[in-house]
C-alpha cells in the first residue's frame, strides 16, 4: 500500500481512508474497470469503424498502439490482474470475469448484425475468441519484448474472418511480423 500511495502521490493515511486493505483497493480497481471499458476502449473503436469486422480490428489496433507506445510493457490491465489474483480471492476473480464478460458482450453486439457471416457462427463465442487472441497476443508480445506475436495472432484472426466471408476493410491496419513475411516469400 505504501508503494501505491507513493506512486499515486498521496498520503498513505488518505489511501487507507478510502481502502482499508490491498484487497479492497483491488476490488475498487476492478469495479472501476467495469465502467471504464466503454469510454476508454470500446467507444474509440466504435468511432473509428462502422463495419462490425473493421470495428474488431480497430479495437485490436488500439491495443497494439498502446503496446507500441509502452514498448511491449504493461498489456491489458484486467488481463494482468487475472494472472496475479490469488485463486482464493473469489470476489476479485468474479469481477475480473465480469470485466471479460462485458468485453465479450460488447464485441458480440458488434458482430450480431453482420449478415455476411454464416448464421451458424455463434457471435458470442467468436467474440470470446477475439478476446483470447487479444489477451494471448498481448501476453506473448510482453514476453517477447516485441509486437511480432501479437501481430501474428491478429493475422490468423484476420484470416479466420476472411474464411467466414467477412474480410476486414483494406483501410484497417495490418501489421505482419517479419517472421510471417519471410514465410510468405
Amino acid at each position: 500500500m505504501a508503494t501505491i500511495a507513493r506512486e499515486a502521490g498521496v498520503n498513505p493515511g488518505s489511501l487507507y481512508h478510502f481502502f482499508e486493505s490491498k484487497d479492497h483497493l483491488l476490488l475498487g480497481v476492478l469495479e472501476f474497470g467495469l465502467g471504464y471499458l466503454g469510454p476508454a476502449v470500446m467507444e474509440p473503436a466504435e468511432a473509428r469503424a462502422a463495419d462490425p469486422v473493421d470495428r474488431v480490428f480497430a479495437l485490436l489496433q488500439g491495443y497494439r498502439d498502446h503496446m507500441e507506445r509502452e514498448h511491449c510493457c504493461m498489456g491489458c490491465p484486467i488481463g494482468n490482474l487475472a494472472l496475479e489474483i490469488s485463486d482464493h480471492n473469489a470476489k476479485a476473480r468474479a469481477l475480473v470475469h465480469e470485466n471479460f464478460e462485458n468485453w465479450v458482450a460488447r464485441v458480440a453486439s458488434w458482430l450480431e448484425p453482420d449478415t455476411r457471416m454464416p448464421t451458424t457462427v455463434d457471435r458470442r463465442r467468436l467474440a470470446r475468441f477475439v478476446l483470447t487472441v487479444m489477451e494471448g497476443g498481448l501476453m506473448q508480445a510482453r514476453a517477447a519484448g516485441h509486437l511480432g506475436p501479437f501481430d501474428e495472432a491478429v493475422d490468423v484472426l484476420r484470416d479466420y474472418f476472411m474464411r467466414l466471408g467477412t474480410p476486414a476493410n483494406a483501410k484497417t491496419h495490418r501489421h505482419t511480423s517479419p517472421r510471417a513475411k519471410r514465410r510468405r516469400r
